[in-house]
């Protein structure tokens, strides 16, 4: 038996668990400092370029690198529906919208794939390209609406202390399109080695953010010594940690654990986000934000309980790293990706 076939000891599992938990629970900070002297949209295309280049060398050195032009077109897709709205809309809303509060919208997310996939079989009438939602899954649903609408419903408008409603209307947009681009990897053309079907969305992802923020006019406007050397430590932490480690970790869980367990980061993230965001940004947390959080969670739990309890069993679950959802997941999250 190999080293990579033994099984890992606990003490690892645990390490690869708290990873996963805190890279991507501090994602959203992350891109919080960033944004501060860094134009959102170029940032995250420079984000994306680095990440990208460098594991596409990693995947040209270990494995080689292909990829028909179909794979790449559809790799394409995913990459600008998956980096360009999922992430580089977070990114655009951060610079408003509190890193904690952000976290918390797009942990909805999964509420948006449910509903899409449920579209997609009530419009397109057929069972194999949609999933009609369990009865817990719809209380799943009614939760985390009502735990969205609690946390932003109050504080949202332009009055001093509120929430821009352009920012977030954004990050709603965000959860949408990144639902749209998990349920289109399914469909999808995809490279056999999972890892140069991630590369290519980055890489694609970059041109895809890059000509938004070309059309926004950032390039004109940003200027290297304008940049903090904060805001350079923070887009350096989110191409090394949280797009190339949180990814590498995510993949060895998927190997040596299981789904659900795996899953358990979509609760975590949001703790860990609020709390980073209170502890080194002091933004303001209220008891109404806790109660909003605990809501929302509650219905992600209920949603990823149900569908756990309907896919395949082992580990061919919602969260295979052979998929490019899961590939593209791990890079663009926080949560994601």
């Amino acid at each position: 038996m190999t080293a990579a076939e033994r099984r890992p000891t606990p003490a690892a599992l645990i390490a690869g668990f708290l990873a996963i938990y805190l890279i991507w629970g501090s994602t959203y900070l992350a891109i919080r400092v960033a944004v501060e002297t860094m134009p959102p949209f170029l940032m995250a295309s420079m984000r994306f370029l680095a990440a990208g280049g460098l594991l596409s060398v990693w995947v040209a050195v270990t494995g080689g690198f292909r990829a028909t032009p179909k794979q790449w077109l559809d790799n394409a897709l995913i990459g600008g529906l998956l980096l360009l709205g999922g992430n580089g809309l977070v990114c655009w809303a951060e610079q408003k919208v509190p890193s904690g509060i952000a976290t918390l919208i797009i942990s909805v997310s999964p509420l948006f794939i449910v509903l899409l996939d449920w579209l997609m079989l009530v419009v397109g009438k057929d069972e194999t390209r949609g999933t009609r939602p369990a009865l817990a899954t719809f209380a799943g649903l009614a939760l985390g609406f009502l735990g969205l609408a609690l946390l932003v419903g109050p504080d949202l408008g332009h009055h001093a202390g509120g929430l821009d409603p352009w920012r977030v209307a954004g990050l709603v947009l965000a959860c949408l399109s990144w639902g749209a681009g998990s349920i289109y990897t399914r469909y999808a053309r995809a490279p056999a080695a999972p890892l140069t079907g991630a590369a290519i969305q980055q890489l694609t992802g970059s041109v895809w953010l890059l000509v938004v923020s070309i059309g926004m006019g950032e390039p004109g406007h940003f200027h290297l010594a304008g940049v903090s050397g904060r805001s350079w430590l923070a887009w350096g932490y989110l191409v090394t940690a949280g797009s190339l480690v949180g990814f590498t970790t995510f993949v060895w869980l998927m190997k040596h654990s299981t789904p659900a367990r795996v899953s358990t980061y979509a609760y975590i993230n949001p703790v860990v986000a609020v709390f980073l965001g209170w502890l080194l940004l002091h933004e303001a947390v209220s008891p109404r934000i806790f109660v909003a959080a605990g809501i929302i969670i509650a219905g992600v739990a209920i949603i990823t309980v149900a569908k756990n309890k309907k896919s395949v069993p082992a580990s061919k679950g919602s969260l295979d790293p052979s998929r490019p959802a899961a590939v593209a997941a791990a890079v663009a999250a926080p949560a994601k990706e």
